[in-house]
C-alpha cells in the first residue's frame, strides 16, 4: 500500500492498516513525499506488524515532480518484486499505470482538477496537463477505484474519464484516542493551514466578532515553502494525534468552512470527541454528515459568524448537535471500512469486477492476503 506523509492519507492508511491486520490481512507501507516525523514514527512503531518502507520522492501534485514520480515507480516495482504482494493499493494516482504483476487499485482521496475548481471557480492552467494525463492513465489502467465519498468519485469521473469498476468506500477513525471530555467555551479548527480549500481565511476574517476564541492546529508551510500567517487565530502547528485528541475532547465547537473536502478526517475526529460541527456547505460534507452538521456558504464569513454564534448563544442546541455529530460519527468505523476494502481485494483475487457492497456471512474467510 503505498501512502504519504504529508496529510491525512497518512493517517487513512495507518488506520486501515491496522484494521485489515485484525482481519489477517498483512499489509507492507511505501511512504512517499517526504520522511517521516517524530509523531509519525511514534504511531508506527505501536504497529510492530506493520512493514514500512521510507523514501522522499515528490507526490505528483508537487511542483516539477516528474522525475522523482518515476523513480518513485522503479523503486515501487522493486519492492513489489521483493514483498510478492496478493494486492497493490495504491493511494496515489501516477502509479496506478505501471506494469504491476498483482492486480492493482487506486483510491482518489483528492485531485488537483477537482481541488483547483472548488478553490478558484475553473480548470487549472495549462501547466497541469500532465499531470491530468498521468491521473487518467493511472485511473484508466487500475483493475478498481475507489474513493471516500460519491461526490469525489463523480469527481474524478467528470475529470478524467468513465470508470467500470469504482466503488465508495467512506474513511474510518477509531474512537479510542477521540472521546468526549469537560467542555470549554472555544472553537476549534485542524488541518494544512496552507490549503485555501480549507478556507481557514474566514477563521481570521470572524475571530474578532466571536465571544469564544478561536485555535487551529496544523502545518501552515507549503512543501513548496509558501507560508501561512494568522494574527487573529491562535495557531498551534502540527500536533500529535494524542495532543490533538486532548484538544478537540475539551472544544465545544469545530468549524471547517471548506471549499473542498472529499471525506475530512479532522471533522471525524472532532465528531468522536463529542464537537458541535459547522461545516461548509459543499455535497462531500452534506453527503457524509447528513443532519448532525450546521452548514455554512465557505464564501460568506457573516454567515459562518451567525452560525458560531447561534450554537454559543444556545447551549442545549450546541449539545444536540453534538451528540448527533457523534452518533454519526461512531457508525464510521475502521472495521467497516476494512471490510469494505477485503471484499474489494476479494473480488479482484477472483478475477471479478470487485465491489464494495454488504459482506455475507462467512465471506471473511479470503483473507491471509499480503498488502
Amino acid at each position: 500500500m503505498t501512502a504519504d506523509t504529508v496529510g491525512g492519507v497518512w493517517v487513512y492508511a495507518l488506520e486501515l492498516s491496522r484494521a485489515l491486520g485484525q482481519l489477517g490481512v498483512e499489509v507492507s507501507l511505501a511512504l512517499m513525499g517526504g520522511l517521516m516525523g517524530p509523531a509519525q514514527r511514534e504511531e508506527v512503531s505501536g504497529m510492530p506488524d506493520l512493514q514500512v518502507f521510507e523514501s522522499e520522492y515528490k507526490l505528483e501534485w508537487m511542483e516539477e515532480p516528474w522525475e522523482d514520480v518515476e523513480k518513485a515507480g522503479r523503486w515501487l516495482l522493486e519492492l513489489e518484486s521483493a514483498i510478492q504482494p496478493d494486492i497493490v493499493h495504491l493511494n496515489n494516482f501516477a502509479h496506478g499505470a505501471l506494469p504491476w504483476q498483482a492486480p492493482n487499485m487506486v483510491v482518489g482521496h483528492s485531485c488537483v482538477y477537482s481541488w483547483w475548481e472548488a478553490v478558484h471557480g475553473e480548470t487549472p492552467p495549462p501547466r497541469w496537463e500532465r499531470y491530468r494525463e498521468a491521473v487518467r492513465s493511472g485511473l484508466s489502467s487500475a483493475c478498481a477505484v475507489a474513493a471516500p465519498s460519491g461526490a469525489m468519485l463523480n469527481a474524478l469521473k467528470r475529470h478524467y474519464g468513465p470508470m467500470e469498476n469504482a466503488a465508495v468506500i467512506f474513511n474510518g477513525r477509531g474512537h479510542e484516542l477521540f472521546s468526549p471530555g469537560t467542555k470549554y467555551p472555544f472553537i476549534f479548527s485542524a488541518g494544512r493551514l496552507w490549503d485555501e480549500a480549507k478556507n481557514f481565511g474566514a477563521l481570521e476574517e470572524i475571530a474578532d466578532e466571536l465571544p469564544w476564541p478561536i485555535y487551529v492546529a496544523g502545518e501552515n508551510r507549503h512543501p513548496g515553502g509558501k507560508h501561512a500567517a494568522f494574527k487573529k487565530v491562535r495557531v498551534f502547528g502540527r500536533m500529535s494525534p494524542q495532543s490533538l485528541a486532548g484538544w478537540l475532547s475539551r472544544a465545544s465547537i469545530y468549524v471547517l468552512p471548506a471549499r473542498y473536502e472529499p471525506f475530512g478526517l479532522s471533522v471525524l475526529e472532532a465528531a468522536l470527541a463529542g464537537c458541535a460541527l459547522v461545516l461548509g456547505n459543499i455535497p462531500s460534507l452534506r453527503e457524509i454528515w447528513g443532519e448532525s452538521a450546521l452548514y455554512v456558504p465557505p464564501d460568506k464569513p457573516d454567515v459562518l459568524r451567525d452560525a458560531i454564534r447561534s450554537l454559543i448563544a444556545d447551549i442545549p442546541f450546541m449539545t444536540k448537535m453534538a451528540a448527533f455529530s457523534r452518533k454519526r460519527a461512531l457508525e464510521l468505523t475502521p472495521q467497516l471500512m476494512a471490510r469494505k476494502y477485503l471484499q474489494l481485494y476479494a473480488g479482484l483475487l477472483e478475477g471479478g469486477r470487485g465491489g464494495a457492497g454488504p459482506l455475507k456471512p462467512g465471506e471473511l474467510a479470503c483473507t491471509d492476503i499480503q498488502v
